[in-house]
C-alpha cells in the first residue's frame, strides 16, 4: 500500500514563506516510481467553505504545471523517483489559507493535468494546514 506523508504547514503573516514536503512510502513494494513507472504527483488544497483547488502537478519526466494563482510564488522541487517533493511557497496571501494535500496517481497514459487528483486511483495524504494572516 502506497502512503503519502505531508509536513511543513504552519501559520505565517502575509508576505511570508513556508515549505511543504511530501514523502512516498510503501510497505508492499507497489510503488514503481523509482524503477521507471510513470506517475503524476502534486498538491491540491481546500479552504474552509470553498471547493478543492489544484495547486501544482509534476510528472516522472519532471514536467511541472502550476495553477495560475500560485504561479511565480510557489516552486516545486524534488523528484518522484526519489519519493520526495517539496513545495516552496513565497509571498503567501490570506487566500492561500487552506489544508494542503499531496496526491499521487499512476495514469493509464503518460499525461498529467492539474486536476489529476480528481481522477480515479489517486492516493492522498492526510494534509497539512497552512494559515496566512493579514
Amino acid at each position: 500500500q502506497i502512503k503519502l506523508l505531508e509536513s511543513g504547514g504552519g501559520s505565517v503573516q502575509a508576505g511570508g514563506s513556508l515549505t511543504l514536503s511530501c514523502t512516498v512510502s510503501s510497505d508492499t513494494g507497489d510503488f514503481g516510481g523509482d524503477t521507471g513507472d510513470f506517475y503524476c504527483m502534486g498538491w491540491f488544497r481546500r479552504g474552509v467553505g470553498v471547493r478543492r483547488e489544484e495547486v501544482v502537478v509534476t510528472d516522472s519526466r519532471g514536467r511541472t504545471d502550476y495553477f495560475a494563482s500560485v504561479k511565480d510564488r510557489f516552486t516545486m522541487s524534488g523528484d518522484i523517483a526519489k519519493k520526495t517533493l517539496n513545495l516552496r511557497m513565497d509571498n503567501l496571501k490570506p487566500e492561500d489559507t487552506a489544508m494542503y494535500y499531496c496526491a499521487l496517481r499512476r495514469p493509464e497514459s503518460r499525461d498529467c493535468t492539474l486536476k489529476f487528483y480528481q481522477e480515479g486511483g489517486n492516493v492522498r495524504g492526510k494534509g497539512t494546514q497552512v494559515t496566512v494572516s493579514s
